[in-house]
């Protein structure tokens, strides 16, 4: 067995790197992945209140789910950018 450390070269930190971006990438979809379901499930909610004569709950719930739904989006956005860089990143070096 060798017990030597693995010397931290260039390339391995890179790759270290690469990976918690792809960590955080894969989480950041995870994340907004749920919060886009609870997004909707909130916007069903609101329509349903709406349709029941609720209106200011309605309109408040609605309005609340159209907030989360657009914070996803940028998230799911920010996760794809992520991993753009990281696609590049890789491209440049080989």
């Amino acid at each position: 067995m060798n017990n030597e450390p693995i010397p931290n070269t260039h390339s391995t930190i890179e790759l270290y790197i690469a990976q918690e971006r792809l960590r955080q990438a894969r989480y950041s979809f995870n994340l907004s992945l749920v919060a886009t379901t609870l997004s909707f499930f909130i916007g069903l909610i609101g329509a349903g209140l709406i349709l029941s004569n609720q209106v200011p709950e309605g309109t408040v719930a609605a309005a609340g789910g159209l907030a989360t739904s657009i914070r996803c989006i940028q998230l799911a956005k920010d996760a794809n950018d992520r991993l753009d860089k990281v696609l590049e990143d890789i491209k440049d070096e080989n």
